[in-house]
C-alpha cells in the first residue's frame, strides 16, 4: 500500500461528488445546486435508482445545459452502494465525495474536507458532523464498529454511564465541544464521505451485498483494516435533512437495515465465530423487525393517505 500513501495532496484537484437517489423528490435539486456554488472545482454524478416520482425528469431538465452535471439511470433499483460503485466508476476526478440528495453543503465544506484529506496520506476517509433542521447533532455521524457487545450496551441504556466507566461504550460517540477538530474514529455516516480515488478503487467500493444501510460501516471498516484512517472533521457540519424516499417505503427500508446488520455481524464480530451467539443474534435481529413492522406498516397506511 506504500505507493498509495506517496500519493500527492492535491486540495485544488477535481472532486467527484455521486448521488444516489430513489424517488428522492426535488430536494435534490437545491443539494445539487449548493454543490455547484462549491469553491472547489467539482463535477456532480447523480445515479438514480429507477425513480417513478418524476424527481429525475425534473432534475434532466433543470440541468440539462449544465455540463458539471451528469445522470445516469437504472432500469432497476439497484441498492445504494451498487449505485456509487456506478457513478464513481465514470467520475473523473481524483477524490469522491459520497452525497445524500438531502445533504445541504456549504460553499466551503469541500474546500475544507480536501484539506483534510490532504494533511495526512495515512487518511482514507473524511466524514463530518450532520446535523438535523433541527440544529441537533446526529448520533450516526460517528461511531463505533457496531460490535455485539457495544450494540447491547446501547440498546439497554448502559452506554449512558461511558464517561465514568469507557467499558460502558455503545455504539454512539456523542459530539463535544472539546473534541480535536480532526478525530480518528471507527465509523462515519454514509450520508458525506469524502475519500481519495485510488483508496475506494483498492477497495473495490462498496460491498453490493449490502442493498441499503450498514454498507457506510462496512466500508469504513475495510478502508481501517486496510491500514488507513477515518477521521470525522468535528468543525465541519452540513445539514442533513433526512428526507425523500424512505418515509414513503419505511418497511422496505427496515427490512434492509436489519439484513444489513445482519451481513456487518457475519463478516466483522468476532462473537459470529460462535454458534450459539450466532443463532441469537440471528434470532434478536429478525425479532426486532418483527415487533416494529406492525407501527410501520400503520406509518405507512399514514403517509400513503395523506393528500
Amino acid at each position: 500500500m506504500s505507493d498509495l500513501r506517496e500519493r500527492p495532496s492535491a486540495p485544488s484537484g477535481l472532486t467527484s461528488i455521486v448521488i444516489v437517489t430513489a424517488d428522492s423528490g426535488m430536494g435534490v435539486g437545491e443539494s445539487i445546486e449548493r454543490v455547484l456554488r462549491s469553491a472547489a472545482p467539482v463535477e456532480i454524478i447523480v445515479v438514480d435508482n429507477d425513480s417513478r416520482d418524476g424527481s429525475v425528469e425534473r432534475l434532466a431538465a433543470r440541468f440539462a445545459r449544465d455540463p458539471l452535471v451528469r445522470i445516469l439511470r437504472n432500469d432497476s433499483n439497484l441498492g445504494f452502494g451498487a449505485a456509487c460503485n456506478r457513478g464513481a466508476a465514470v467520475a473523473r476526478g481524483d477524490a469522491l465525495l459520497l452525497l445524500n440528495p438531502d445533504c445541504l453543503i456549504e460553499d466551503d465544506t469541500i474546500a475544507r474536507l480536501r484539506t483534510v484529506l490532504g494533511s495526512d496520506a495515512g487518511i482514507g476517509l473524511v466524514g463530518v458532523l450532520q446535523a438535523g433542521l433541527d440544529g441537533g447533532i446526529d448520533p450516526a455521524s460517528r461511531r463505533r464498529d457496531p460490535l455485539l457487545r457495544r450494540a447491547l450496551m446501547s440498546a439497554f441504556g448502559i452506554a449512558r454511564f461511558a464517561s465514568r466507566w469507557p467499558m460502558f461504550a455503545g455504539v454512539e460517540m456523542a459530539a463535544n465541544e472539546s473534541d480535536p477538530a480532526v478525530e480518528p474514529v471507527d465509523a462515519v455516516s454514509g450520508a458525506l464521505m469524502l475519500m481519495p480515488r485510488p483508496v475506494f478503487d483498492r477497495l473495490g467500493g462498496f460491498d453490493e451485498g449490502y442493498f441499503l444501510h450498514c454498507e457506510d460501516l462496512d466500508l469504513c471498516r475495510r478502508v481501517r483494516d486496510a491500514g488507513w484512517r477515518v477521521v470525522c472533521a468535528n468543525d465541519v457540519r452540513v445539514v442533513h435533512a433526512r428526507g425523500g424516499s424512505s418515509r414513503h417505503r419505511q418497511v422496505f427500508v427496515a427490512w434492509h437495515k436489519h439484513r444489513g446488520m445482519w451481513r456487518w455481524f457475519s463478516k466483522f464480530d468476532p462473537a459470529a465465530r460462535n454458534p450459539v451467539l450466532r443463532i441469537l443474534v440471528w434470532c434478536g435481529i429478525w425479532t426486532a423487525f418483527a415487533v416494529r413492522l406492525p407501527l410501520l406498516l400503520w406509518r405507512w397506511r399514514g403517509v400513503t393517505r395523506a393528500p
